[in-house]
Parts: C-alpha cells; sequence; structure tokens
C-alpha cells in the first residue's frame, strides 16, 4: 500500500532530477521517513520473514509439534505475499518498458 509520504518523497525525487537536468535548479527537501528503496527492501525482507516462518511451521508439522491449520494459513500467507511481489515488479517493468519506448 502507498503512503502519502512515499508518494511525495517520489515526486520530491523527480522534482529534483528535473530540475538537475534543466540546469541546477534548487533541490526539492526530502522528506524524513526513507524513500522507494527503504519501503522495497522492507517489503522484500517481510516477504523473506514469511516463508521462513512458513518453513519452519512445516518442519514442526512433520514433527507432529504444529497444528495443520497454522501451516495451511502460513503457506497461503507466504503464497499471497509472493504473489503480490511478483506482481509489483510486473508493474515495475512494465512501467520501465513503457518509459523506454517514449521518444526524446
Amino acid at each position: 500500500m502507498t503512503s502519502p509520504a512515499s508518494v511525495a518523497g517520489a515526486y520530491a525525487n523527480i522534482a529534483s532530477l528535473v530540475g538537475q537536468a534543466a540546469g541546477g535548479a534548487a533541490p526539492v527537501a526530502q522528506p524524513k521517513g526513507g524513500g522507494f528503496g527503504e519501503l522495497l527492501e522492507k517489503s522484500l525482507s517481510g516477504m523473506a520473514e514469511q516463508g521462513r516462518d512458513a518453513e519452519a511451521k512445516a518442519m514442526q508439522a512433520v514433527a507432529g509439534k504444529a497444528d495443520v491449520v497454522d501451516v495451511v494459513t502460513a503457506v497461503a500467507e507466504s503464497e499471497l505475499a509472493l504473489n503480490t511481489l511478483v506482481s509489483v515488479r510486473d508493474k515495475v517493468i512494465a512501467a520501465y518498458e513503457e518509459i523506454m519506448r517514449m521518444p526524446i
């Protein structure tokens, strides 16, 4: 989900890049709280953590220490996170390809 702060940060980054390309206009101040890279890093680490949790639950189920419902829930959450990541990746690639097709 996109937060207003991340959108504002993206606009500020674009504005500063356009300003630099146009002849060095004053850069726009970066909002506090990180940028797109930090958001992406947090999302990836969260997805990896969900995958590790699902794997740990599966191993506990094999050992007879976990409930099957918990294992299925953990695996479903991990699958949903992976599908979301793939969808975001596809959208980013499509946006990049669209930008590359634009005439200069």
